[in-house]
């Protein structure tokens, strides 16, 4: 089992404009969107993560387009032969994330903009994007995004 980390701990990492987000009130907004509503409907974006022999790893695809006020439900499905995650954030918070990673990296989440998959197992992310603007999503795992599990979501 992985260790949790310390809401605490979570907080010190974050901007003073995502310390709402510390206390896990997942209904408030962030700057790359909210949580969806699974009553509304969605477009479907199917997001591959994999790895390869050569120690490439990749989102498949790695930029997305999307409508400001649009709601994406994300289909996560790890190809590879090793864990990667999702972590949707503007790109400041996932590079604060990254070196939170990098201290810790057996941390678990429990955050609606991001998901761990194993190898072989797939997820879903409802997110509905409610401000334009350019934003990151990435494989936070230590070497993962520097391997090339990086992407972008541009939303208009």
């Amino acid at each position: 089992m992985r260790p949790l980390i310390p809401a605490a701990f979570v907080a010190a990492l974050l901007p003073m404009s995502a310390l709402a987000d510390a206390g896990h009130d997942h209904g408030d907004a962030r700057a790359y969107g909210r949580p969806g509503d699974p009553a509304k409907p969605a477009r479907t974006v199917e997001v591959v993560l994999t790895d390869a022999d050569d120690g490439a790893m990749r989102f498949e695809p790695n930029a997305i387009t999307v409508a400001r006020g649009e709601q994406i439900r994300f289909v996560l499905k790890n190809t590879g032969r090793i864990d990667h995650e999702f972590m949707l954030a503007t790109r400041a918070d996932n590079d604060r994330h990254a070196a939170a990673m990098r201290k810790n990296p057996d941390m678990e989440h429990d955050d609606p903009n991001g998901r761990r998959l194993a190898p072989g197992t797939s997820a879903d992310l409802l997110w509905r994007f409610s401000n334009a603007g350019a934003f990151n999503f990435a494989c936070l795992i230590p070497g993962h995004r520097e391997a090339g599990m990086d992407g972008a979501v541009a939303v208009k």
